[in-house]
């Protein structure tokens, strides 16, 4: 990104109202609809988030209601406004192509306008991708000029001028100012022409017309004066700083500068931004197979205990050989009766011993892959959170390939842990499927989010193809769904090169209020070998390829199968070398209109309390406490570390705190037992569980002990957060 300084237009969150109804029986429903969604604009303009917000869901549920695809894409797009003005860019994305999706279905160009223009905004002035911005602002401007809504296609322009000022593009910027320059400085509002003055202030500066610059500039900051608008004040005194500072007239840049902090000072103080918790998270991979030196030997060591498991088997069929062979003797031999009953015993007793040895064997499989996944785990919430503190507090190495291969790597290594310990379970029979309500579309856009990094270096293209008669909520398993979908969409990524992958999702039929579905991921990949595809679903199987050198464990598809079994499903598979492959399986889920309008009734809005609670963290490992401390105080909230559990015991008694972080493997004492004496002590503050073993391992416990909820580490810095409000609030409501 260059020098320049994006232009805050009034065009920047746009709300669409229509005012005009069609005369039918749900006239007074669309009054009570069009009501809030006005109540939601007035409370936003006055910085009410909540109650907006508030008013935005109950348009959306009456719209709902009665089913009017107009009022549901204009209900969608008010709350991606809102979201977006309380920085959650992300969700605010993904309610704007709601809102799209509904509204291309009333073909209201108008609305259409709008929609695309929000989107233009969140990419453009969040800085998350200037490019696809100006996509949007472009499909916008169509729309704008097909219904000849001149406001909003000079506004459009403006957006579009600025954003391709912002990457060097001058001239594409120009060709967006020159036909509705004149227009503005004739007949244009106040805010038109403060935005067009210092985008031509910054045409000049780029191009050392350093008077002309000048003058545009104190052009602007006159009308923004007059009319006493403080975001175009602010955004003059900042060009015109950077100006001067540009042209080596440090003086008059820091009269600026000073300006603009003395405004900040006294308006900003108590400006929304002050009280919105910016959340900045990007999702990363955490589901791709490429093997990793570094845990080479550690994989060895699972591939040998596989072994060991299996040989095993092998001496107890052969006990079992020798028992038949024995009793085959006394057969034959009565005369050696005794002797025979005497190497029978013995025999007995060797089969016993190998009995309770594989017993053994297979208890101490379990204890290791549960002791090596905790101790992964720990030093893993290290690394990735150290590395999320270096990007943090060093903006400039954003793009650092050492930094991103680290982190890259470390999700690696979490994913590879997460396949040993979902294997294992599988195994041993651990894993039971849950009923949740969850939305199919967004759980597989959260995939296709997670896989991007792949798709983008093979060249692949994603494409998701969702059946529309598919309800918009159903209840099951999601957690296993996303897991099989996820497995497939990455091996598939993996063996494609510049081509694409389809996932799919179609409605095959319904069996009362069971939705039967059949998903599929495609590819025109490689292909598989007819020889090869018998033996693909087989555990720590990898199929030898002579070009390239697809890393992996060969788990995937393993689980894969053992998860889609768990759904009483099976998967097919089609392939033709070097011309792709295809798996696809049926999974039946539930659908219940009640519970699905609880959940459109029940969006939760992240928004931050001007309390700021007092945590404090019992944990033993230094490296852990200051990734911890980091995650804690970018929550905005204070936090005090001690090393053990006695030194809990003791902080307690100083001072008042809101939540306790409990670590459970610590020396001294550990988190169990420090949780039993500080209920003990008549204590029922809040206490999390932070720990690196899986959670069904340690739940009874915790539990019995008073703990409240457990945290896995590695974690979300926004799971975290999620999880101390939850507890507060919960806290405070019982009190």
């Amino acid at each position: 990104m260059n020098n320049f300084k994006s232009i805050f237009f009034l065009g920047f969150l746009l709300f669409y109202l229509h005012s005009t109804f069609a005369q039918s029986d749900f006239k007074k429903e669309k009054d009570e609809i069009k009501k809030d969604i006005q109540n939601s604009v007035i409370e936003f303009n006055n910085t009410n988030y909540d109650k907006a917000l508030e008013f935005s869901k109950n348009a959306l549920v009456n719209s709902f209601a009665i089913n009017d695809n107009l009022y549901i894409a204009q209900s969608y797009n008010t709350i991606g406004v809102i979201y977006d003005e309380c920085s959650e860019t992300e969700k605010a994305i993904q309610f704007y192509h709601k809102a799209l999706r509904y509204a291309s279905q009333t073909k209201n160009d108008t609305l259409n306008n709008w929609i695309y223009s929000n989107l233009g905004s969140v990419y453009y002035f969040n800085e998350i991708d200037v490019v696809k911005g100006i996509d949007y602002y472009k499909k916008a401007l169509k729309y704008a000029e097909k219904v000849k809504d001149s406001a909003q296609i000079i506004y459009t322009k403006l957006n579009l001028a600025s954003a391709y000022f912002s990457i060097d593009s001058i001239k594409q910027g120009e060709i967006q100012i020159a036909p509705i320059k004149n227009d503005i400085l004739k007949k244009g509002t106040d805010d038109a022409k403060i935005s067009l003055h210092i985008l031509l202030g910054l045409q000049s500066s780029f191009n050392n017309k350093n008077e002309i610059a000048e003058e545009n500039y104190f052009k602007a900051l006159k009308i923004s004066k007059a009319n006493n608008h403080i975001p175009y004040l602010v955004n003059v005194y900042e060009n015109l700083s950077k100006h001067y500072k540009k042209n080596k007239d440090l003086k008059k840049s820091e009269i600026y500068q000073f300006k603009i902090d003395s405004i900040n000072n006294i308006v900003f103080s108590v400006d929304k931004v002050d009280k919105l918790k910016k959340s900045v998270l990007q999702i990363e991979l955490d589901e791709h197979k490429i093997q990793l030196e570094r845990i080479e030997e550690e994989n060895n060591r699972n591939q040998k205990v596989a072994r060991d498991s299996k040989l095993v088997v092998i001496l107890f069929i052969i006990g079992v050989i020798i028992l038949l062979l024995l009793l085959l003797t006394l057969y034959k031999n009565i005369k050696f009766r005794e002797l025979a009953n005497e190497e029978l015993k013995f025999a007995y007793d060797e089969l016993k011993i190998a009995k309770e040895k594989a017993e053994e064997a297979s208890l101490l499989k379990s204890q290791f892959v549960s002791t090596i996944t905790h101790e992964l785990r720990t030093p893993l919430y290290g690394v990735i959170g150290i590395t999320n503190i270096i990007l943090d507090e060093h903006k400039e190495l954003n793009n650092s390939p050492h930094l991103k291969s680290l982190k890259f790597s470390a999700k690696y290594l979490l994913s590879l842990v997460n396949d040993i310990l979902q294997i294992n379970k599988i195994e041993e029979k651990k894993i039971v499927l849950e009923s949740l309500i969850f939305n199919l579309s967004d759980e597989i856009n959260t995939i296709c989010n997670s896989v991007e990094y792949i798709a983008d270096k093979n060249n692949n293209k994603l494409i998701v193809e969702i059946d529309t008669e598919i309800p918009e909520f159903l209840i099951g398993d999601k957690l296993r769904l996303s897991q099989i979908i996820m497995n497939l969409v990455s091996n598939a990524l993996k063996f494609t090169k510049n081509g694409e992958v389809i996932i799919s999702a179609d409605l095959k039929n319904v069996n009362d209020t069971i939705y039967n579905i059949e998903f599929k991921v495609k590819d025109n990949g490689i292909g598989i070998p007819k020889e090869h595809q018998s033996k693909i679903f087989d555990k720590f199987v990898q199929i030898e390829r002579r070009e390239e050198d697809y890393q992996g464990t060969g788990l995937g598809l393993s689980i894969v199968t053992s998860l889609i079994e768990l759904f009483k499903s099976e998967i097919h598979l089609e392939s033709q070398e070097n011309v792709g492959t295809t798996f696809s399986f049926t999974i039946g889920f539930e659908f219940n209109e009640e519970k699905s309008r609880e959940i459109i009734n029940n969006i939760e809005v992240d928004l931050s309390s001007n309390y700021v609670y007092n945590i404090l963290v019992v944990e033993d490992n230094k490296i852990n406490q200051m990734v911890t401390k980091k995650i804690i105080q970018n929550s905005n909230l204070n936090c005090t570390i001690v090393d053990d559990g006695y030194a809990a015991l003791v902080a307690l008694e100083r001072e008042h705190f809101d939540l306790i972080l409990m670590d459970i493997n610590m020396p001294l004492i550990n988190g169990f037992d420090t949780t039993r004496k500080i209920r003990e002590k008549g204590i029922q503050i809040p206490v999390i569980a932070l720990t690196a073993f899986d959670k069904q391992e340690v739940s009874e416990e915790a539990i019995a002990a008073g703990m409240n909820d457990i945290l896995i580490k590695p974690f979300e810095p926004t799971k975290l957060y999620q999880i101390i409000s939850n507890q507060i609030i919960k806290k405070e409501n019982a009190d």
